[in-house]
């Protein structure tokens, strides 16, 4: 049956496609890692005041010089975003049942930006950690959304490949980070470096509340009970642009963020959203693959934060570097693009599913620790960085098909949820503990190969939980229908949503 449907690009600007939404996504999880590559940076992070036994002192640097922080207290900063990260996710991934994905993100990075401003006008250390928290709130609302809305608009033989796009901008970020605060806190204040990050992510802040509300797959909306598709593009065919039309679409808005706000304020004390959050967190934790792929994750995480962590200092201590920052920087930006992308797009030529999921992981991570274990046996810095660069490509092409099943392994209202849950228990279990576990592991040993060989040891029981995987009977939920929607278009996703549609 036809109906008059106007095309998507006539009520979007001429420029807002799926690459295009692909490419704002990629651009905020950056600045994302950014920032937390920017804060353990030298120019940034700085260093405790030193004094001679002759009596000879030298101010400190940075933030830790400034405040005259320990390094406990410095750890904690690098940490502290997982607080907030952790109690905002699981809400965030939960409003989005009742409110707009979309303004969700919109109010996760205000607070984002407004968080990293405050962290430039901090005064101590309690203040500028207060902030990191709030950091973690922001950045809550993006990831638990981002990877759905990304999965949605993918072409079907691609989607391993957008989302591997998309995670290659963690080590990109964190590595462009590394420079980017060591230039700015060199040459100007470590102040500067929030500063011009909270500017450069405001106007994807404000995008989040201007642009036309989009819908996930499987979420029905409070205004319509139509399927997402059908209530995005079922529009008269000529609309009217007259100062009436104009005031009706502005009370709307309003009245769409005053119903945002009061669900978002009430959710607290909703009990039957809460009845709801639980139900869905016992779905996804008796999901057995769910469930082996987070587990394999946190163990891979956990080699790869300390690496992010102690990297340079152990290539500076084992094999004298004199630009250790530098060539791990440059040497992760390089394999994490490549490896990323790689990861996404052999999962699309193998046919993306989830047994070849977990056997792209299984087999990539496997390869990836002994290129990375042999490489710390070598004496020569330079058949180090060959092997070790090898390794690393093969460790990040990961990114892309766990999160993969992450997605695909739920249903569609569960998405959100279950990547939130899912970055919430990696860095729980994976990098915040790693970096502090592995320092104490060298301040037994007292020595950095040693640890580094005992570290990267951890990526052949990933690679084994992930081979378990191969003998689970996973099913791929991704066209399962949502709660309350609707289902009357093709479930089978070959038209992403935001593509222009002529009737």
């Amino acid at each position: 049956m036809a109906r008059n449907l106007v095309p998507l690009s006539a009520r979007h600007p001429s420029w807002f496609t799926p690459q295009r939404l692909l490419v704002i996504f990629c651009v905020i999880n950056l600045l994302n890692y950014v920032d937390r590559g920017a804060i353990a940076s030298n120019g940034v992070n700085g260093s405790l005041g030193t004094c001679t036994s002759s009596g000879t002192c030298t101010s400190g640097s940075g933030i830790q010089g400034e405040f005259n922080l320990n390094n406990f207290e410095d750890g904690v900063l690098s940490s502290a975003f997982l607080v907030g990260l952790l109690l905002a996710s699981p809400i965030f991934a939960s409003l989005a049942k009742s409110v707009n994905p979309f303004r969700l993100v919109g109010v996760g990075l205000s607070v984002w930006t407004l968080a990293t401003a405050g962290c430039g006008f901090s005064f101590n250390f309690w203040s500028i950690t207060v902030c990191r928290m709030l950091v973690g709130v922001g950045e809550a609302s993006f990831i638990s959304l981002a990877a759905p809305f990304i999965d949605d608009n993918a072409p079907i033989a691609q989607k391993t490949a957008w989302l591997a796009i998309f995670y290659m901008c963690i080590p990109t970020g964190y590595a462009l980070g590394y420079v980017y605060g060591g230039l700015v806190g060199t040459h100007l204040n470590w102040r500067f470096a929030f500063w011009v990050e909270a500017v450069l992510m405001l106007p994807f802040a404000i995008l989040g509340f201007v642009m036309k509300p989009l819908h996930l797959k499987g979420f029905a909306t409070t205004e319509s009970t139509k399927a997402p598709i059908s209530e995005d593009l079922a529009v008269p065919e000529v609309q009217d642009t007259d100062a009436s039309n104009v005031k009706e679409s502005t009370k709307a808005m309003k009245e769409e963020f005053r119903n945002m706000f009061s669900k978002m304020k009430c959710a607290s004390i909703d009990l039957n959203q809460f009845s709801r959050f639980i139900e869905d967190m016992k779905a996804l934790l008796v999901d057995k693959v769910y469930v082996v792929n987070v587990i394999g994750y946190c163990a891979y995480n956990f080699v790869l934060g300390a690496y992010s962590y102690w990297g340079p200092k152990a290539g500076y201590s084992i094999y004298n570097m004199s630009d250790a920052d530098l060539i791990f920087g440059g040497t992760t930006i390089v394999c994490g693009i490549l490896g990323t992308l790689a990861g996404g797009y052999i999962l699309d030529f193998m046919t993306s599913t989830i047994p070849n999921a977990f056997k792209l992981l299984s087999i990539t991570t496997f390869a990836g620790a002994i290129f990375c274990f042999t490489a710390f046996w070598f004496k020569s810095m330079y058949a180090f960085l060959a092997l070790f660069s090898v390794g690393e490509l093969l460790v990040f092409a990961t990114q892309g098909p766990v999160n993969y099943i992450c997605l695909h392994t739920v249903k569609p209202s569960l998405r959100p949820l279950s990547m939130a849950i899912s970055t919430v228990l990696i860095h729980i279990f994976g990098d915040v503990p790693s970096s502090p576990l592995v320092g104490v592991l060298q301040d037994t040993v007292k020595n950095w190969r040693e640890t580094s060989l005992i570290l990267t040891s951890i990526l052949f029981p990933a690679a084994g939980i992930w081979f378990i995987g191969t003998f689970l009977h996973g099913v791929d939920r991704f066209n399962e229908d949502g709660e309350g929607q609707v289902t009357d278009v093709d479930g089978s996703n070959t038209t992403p949503l935001l593509e222009p549609i002529v009737v």
